[in-house]
């Protein structure tokens, strides 16, 4: 099963992207991670996308495009799940014809929708636990709100990461992610026409709700 998964920073992606893979034996493969592992390793593909970084350029889709591709063919003979990639209209299209030119199908893509100030508050009100950064802990989602500054889990001390902090990093982010023209969400909505002719699935998920209901929802479309 080969799926591609939206959804703005706050949404609970990662969550939902854990879930696929576990339940499927899919690998869960990041956008930031197939750069990190191409540069690290010495690919040529990572060669030449160290040289724009390193530059300060960014890298063109027609070196992050074949790196991905070899990323899934590398890591996804069971099937792959891409998160964070593609951010714009441009890269949906560009992937949507290497696929094809790869006869890779692409059988779902998950869109997980919040408002955008929803998706800031969850983001800048999320809380670390210093005994165990995987316990939740969020001021501004009822289910996980910590008990007073101690982690609701174990009784721990609470800290924030700065970069959850920086609003301007946050909105700069959500600007690229709810760009219907251009943008994220523009990729998104290129895959949603490609689902209304029958080229792939597109399943809509409600970011608001809880993580139970929206689980219960995606493994229920998800056949």
């Amino acid at each position: 099963m080969n799926i591609l998964i939206f959804g703005p920073n706050g949404s609970g992606k990662g969550t939902q992207g854990s879930l696929v893979k576990d339940r499927y034996n899919t690998a869960h493969i990041e956008s930031g991670a197939i750069f990190r592992e191409h540069i690290s390793q010495g690919t040529e593909l990572g060669q030449k996308a160290k040289a724009y970084i390193d530059r300060g350029d960014l890298v063109p889709d027609e070196v992050t495009i074949p790196m991905v591709l070899q990323t899934l063919k590398d890591k996804g003979k069971n099937g792959w799940l891409l998160d964070g990639f593609p951010r714009n209209i441009v890269q949906a299209k560009k992937l949507w014809e290497a696929l094809q030119e790869e006869g890779m199908n692409l059988d779902f893509v998950i869109e997980i929708s919040l408002d955008r100030e929803i998706a800031k508050k969850r983001i800048m009100g999320r809380r670390l636990c210093v005994n165990d950064p995987n316990h939740p802990n969020n001021i501004y989602i009822e289910a996980i709100k910590p008990d007073g500054d101690k982690c609701r889990v174990c009784g721990g001390d609470l800290k924030t990461r700065a970069d959850d902090q920086d609003e301007e990093a946050i909105n700069k982010r959500h600007n690229i992610y709810y760009d219907t023209e251009t943008g994220t969400l523009a990729a998104a909505y290129f895959f949603k026409d490609l689902a209304a002719q029958g080229k792939t699935k597109y399943i809509e998920l409600d970011g608001s709700g809880d993580i139970q209901s929206i689980k219960k929802t995606l493994l229920d479309q998800l056949v």
